[in-house]
């Protein structure tokens, strides 16, 4: 091993990513395989519709208190999207009502997302988001799921609200650059050595958050079409998140890195954790001010809260993420 380190020191940049993807190599068999492998169906019974979720116990939440020095919190959501760019074919609308004297001392408004899944909005999925060969996450079939909603696996299970310790695992500045490129793929030696670097160990019910840098990189380059072109982890960092057992997984895309390098398969990730793992997922957070926080503190664990709208039947939710230091 010592040996294969000193050989890859003295590679350069395209050489150790090459390397890096034959040695990650997948192949839709391999996605398959991990499906049944990494399975929690039937863990928490057969009737279970809050998969991963059930790991963030009552002492999860208390731990999750200890976390909170300050009292300072942080956003992890981003302005909602209104204009039309090329990672935001569905904006969000903010309808005025009327203003001035004729309502008096009031003014009123309106908020509708003809559609918040895809690649510009804060949201969290619910596990009924997605399925595989008509199942979806515990066997449910996906016609649990028609026009009225779903009936299994809502985000309604989840309007209680979400606490436990949160974890941000800052890929960018484990390679001391200001942003991942897209479809620049993380793989479980990164995950391995930013534990390393922050001093942790992400562990059982704990929520990650992965950074990739997209907003920085945004905001000095403008949109891009993150649909086929966006950092974010590799199908083989599945086995990895089981491992450790976490609770939830979010990032500042869609966790997938895109295109997914395993031919055949478009969102490994997704589909691993929804579908196999029962792991919900927060996508299009804005991880900028939480790594500003973290590095400010020389801390990557927090605790973090985060309230899905209780909609019966939805597939997911609209929802502003809160980090406590």
């Amino acid at each position: 091993m010592k040996r294969a380190v000193i050989l890859l020191a003295g590679l350069s940049a395209p050489y150790l990513i090459a390397w890096a993807q034959n040695n990650h190599a997948m192949i839709k068999a391999d996605v398959d395989r991990d499906m049944k492998e990494l399975s929690n169906w039937g863990r928490w019974g057969k009737d279970d519709q809050l998969g991963a979720f059930n790991l963030i116990t009552a002492e999860n939440r208390k731990q999750a208190a200890h976390e909170v020095k300050e009292g300072f919190t942080v956003s992890l959501s981003h302005d909602y999207l209104t204009e039309r760019s090329a990672d935001n074919t569905i904006p969000f609308e903010h309808r005025m009502g009327p203003t001035g004297a004729a309502l008096g001392n009031f003014v009123v408004d309106g908020y509708s997302w003809p559609s918040y899944h895809g690649y510009a909005h804060t949201h969290l999925d619910a596990l009924c988001h997605m399925s595989i060969d008509g199942k979806m996450f515990n066997g449910f079939s996906k016609d649990e799921v028609d026009q009225t909603g779903a009936h299994k696996l809502s985000i309604e299970n989840l309007k209680d609200g979400i606490v436990s310790r949160g974890v941000l695992v800052d890929i960018p500045k484990l390679k001391g650059l200001p942003y991942l490129e897209p479809e620049a793929a993380i793989y479980p030696e990164d995950l391995d050595a930013w534990e390393k670097m922050a001093h942790i160990k992400i562990g059982k019910g704990d929520i990650v958050f992965v950074r990739t840098g997209r907003w920085a990189r945004r905001a000095e380059k403008g949109p891009w079409q993150l649909n086929g072109h966006a950092a974010g982890l590799h199908a083989s960092c599945a086995r990895w998140i089981k491992q450790r057992d976490i609770a939830m997984l979010g990032s500042d895309g869609v966790s997938d890195v895109m295109p997914s390098q395993v031919p055949g398969v478009l969102q490994p990730i997704h589909q691993l954790m929804l579908v196999a793992m029962g792991i919900h997922l927060f996508d299009n957070t804005d991880l900028e001010a939480l790594a500003a926080a973290c590095n400010q503190r020389k801390r990557w664990t927090f605790m973090i809260s985060a309230n899905p709208l209780a909609i019966p039947g939805g597939t997911g939710s609209p929802l502003n993420p809160i980090a406590t230091f």
